[in-house]
Formats: structure tokens, sequence, C-alpha cells
């Protein structure tokens, strides 16, 4: 490991966590731990929206939320993408409904997603308990569902319902973000939106049994979950930087995917020396990086992060499709022009239609590791 003095000679990379550290986020702490980075003259710091320093709660809506929920809690709400946007990170982690979310809206950067966390898009999942007898989504009609309040999030919900062959009439209400799982496993909702790398092995381990709704299964052509963002003018301006950062996540992201014990012993050893808040069980630790081995990299060429331009297309154009792709954003203070409450954005006010070809490439492949370095 690189020490203090020549962390000062490094190029400092600051990367914005969607969430406190998890198994999606391996590869990043195998190359942190591993001095992959350090190797490359890069200072990386991880942070996470538990972090005591992150000046951010995750008591309100996630990246899709407009800047009147901000002053919805006495702790303004920082978004990892917000602070990209705002040059106090220089990497966040996001979902595509988020990505589009930053490429279509006015007033803000068109936060380009660089790198897919996973190759397998299929790991997040629509859940229920298997007690609650709701085995399809279609039973959800009626049902409580508990939301992250993102921007597409409670309408992409509803397709899935409709295309099991309910109505899509449920009811969204929006918990703590870190304790949307909790509100699930009380009780006090039907559902919600899981990835079945941690609240699904969670549930494996304490013996929590979940009909599990995955998404390409249930009609939504999902495309890349997580996604790794970054703004275009800083790397315009620091592509050296962005480059030489992915390729040694890269590597991160092969050694864990070789190494999974490992991988997850370097998950827990600098969660709890970076992220005290946090408590992570050995056993979840292991079980997400046993389950996601398979999952990081493309069975074929062995690459890590790289995205196909088809599988973001039929995302986009099943949204425009289906009349979700809209200008209205949600509000904790809807205004009825701009800004709509979750309810309304369900019910078909969101705002005007986005031209299908208004819509820019929301992605890149242009500083990942070139293909033949990537399957070495």
């Amino acid at each position: 490991m690189a020490s203090s003095d020549d962390a000062k000679t490094k190029t400092p990379v600051i990367v914005a966590l969607d969430w406190t550290p998890n198994g999606n986020h391996l590869g990043f702490y195998v190359a942190l731990d591993a001095g992959v980075y350090a190797d490359a003259g890069l200072d990386v710091r991880l942070v996470s929206p538990s972090d005591a320093d992150y000046k951010g709660s995750y008591h309100t809506p996630s990246d899709d939320a407009t800047a009147s929920d901000a002053t919805a809690t006495a702790t303004p709400y920082v978004t990892p993408c917000s602070k990209v946007a705002a040059g106090d990170a220089h990497f966040a982690i996001n979902s595509p409904e988020g990505v589009l979310g930053w490429n279509t809206a006015d007033g803000r950067p068109r936060l380009k997603a660089v790198a897919a966390l996973l190759h397998d898009r299929n790991t997040s999942a629509i859940v229920t308990l298997r007690s609650s007898g709701k085995a399809s989504p279609a039973d959800l009609d009626g049902a409580t569902y508990a939301s992250y309040a993102a921007r597409f999030e409670g309408r992409i919900v509803r397709e899935i319902i409709r295309h099991a062959g309910g109505k899509g009439d449920f009811r969204e209400v929006t918990p703590p973000m870190l304790g949307v799982f909790e509100t699930l496993v009380k009780g006090d909702a039907d559902a919600t939106w899981i990835f079945k790398q941690w609240e699904g092995v969670e549930a494996v381990l304490e013996g929590i049994d979940l009909n599990v709704f995955t998404l390409l299964d249930n009609g939504v052509p999902y495309a890349y979950n997580p996604c790794l963002c970054a703004h275009p003018e800083w790397l315009r301006a620091n592509a050296a930087t962005a480059r030489a950062f992915l390729e040694a996540t890269a590597e991160g992201y092969r050694r864990a995917a070789d190494d999974p014990g490992a991988a997850a012993d370097a998950l827990l050893r600098l969660a709890k020396k970076h992220h005290p808040e946090v408590k992570i069980g050995v056993h979840q630790a292991h079980a997400s990086a046993d389950y996601l081995a398979t999952r990081f990299l493309d069975p074929e060429t062995k690459a890590w992060g790289r995205m196909e331009a088809r599988v973001w297309d039929e995302y986009v154009r099943w949204l425009w499709d289906r009349g979700l792709l809209t200008t209205g954003l949600n509000s904790r203070h809807p205004d009825g022009g701009a800004t709509f409450s979750l309810d309304d954005l369900r019910d078909g006010k969101a705002g005007e239609r986005i031209d299908l070809e208004s819509v820019p490439t929301v992605f890149t492949n242009e500083y990942l590791p070139p293909l033949s370095s990537s399957s070495s």
C-alpha cells in the first residue's frame, strides 16, 4: 500500500458510491487494497452516502429528485452524480434510469456512463415475501411498493405489473432509502426493488423466502445496472487519468472474478477502515462475491465495463414506446408544470413526451482498456 507521502505525488480520484459498500463495488476495493490504483499513479478515495462527512442523506429521493426535494429534510440530500456535476467527485455510480435522467433534464450536465460494473443485466429485481402470497407481478395490484422515488421507477414497476396481466394500480411509499428492504421484511410494504447480489443473498442467509421478478424476464429490456458515470468535460480534460483509473478498476474486477474470497476480504477490511458507520456481515460479503464472480466480466472476451449501443437503444426505445420518456421530474413539492408527485407520474401527468431523436448518446467505451488488453 502507498504511504501518505506517496499519495501526495499521485493524482487524486474521488468515486461517489451509489450505496453503502457492497458486492457491486468489489473491484474498486480490490484495486485499492492491492495497490493497483497506487501503481497507476492514482490516489483513489471511495466515498459512500453513509459516510459521516459525505454531506448528504438517504432520506430523500434519489438521483432524479429535483432541487425542491433538497429542502424536504434538515440535511440536504446530495446524490453521487450531483457530486460529479458539482466537481466534488470525478466518478459516480448510478442506475440506467438515473443515467437517462441526467441526459434528458434541462439545466443538467449530460453525465455519461463510462463503464458497466456488471456484465449481467439481470441482477436487480422486484421482490415480494413468499409468505405474502404475491407470487406474480400481477398480484401487486392494490399493493404497497417501497420506492426509492426515482423518476422512472414507479412507471417501470407499473409496466412490469401490466406485462404480467395486472392493471398496474399500486401505492408507492418512500421510506428512508437505506431502510427500503427492511420495510419489506417488516411487512410495512408488499414489494420493493433489490439487488439479488446483496439483499438477495442477505435474505437467503436469514432464511427469508422471496418471490423474485427480474426485469429482463418481465418485459423490460433493462440496461446496465449499475453504471459508472463521469462529466464529459472532465473526461475530455483528463483523458489520461480516466483511462488509468478505468484500466486499474478493470484489473480489480478481474481479480474479484478470479478470487471472490479474497475480494470479499478486501471489501470487509477496507469498509471497516474507511466506512466505520457500515456494518457488513462476513457471510453476506462472501456470498455476494461468490454470486458475482461470473457476472462481472463478459464471458467471451473477459472484458470488464464495456457496453453495447444495442442495449441502451432498446432500453431508451422501450421507455419511449410506453410513454415513460417525458420531461416531468418528481418532487415532494410538485408545481404541475415541470415537477410532479410520484402519483402524478404513474398516472401520466408527467410533462411533455421527449422527442426520441433528441436523446443523446448516454454512454461511451472510449476510456476503457482496449479489448486486447481487457481480455488478456
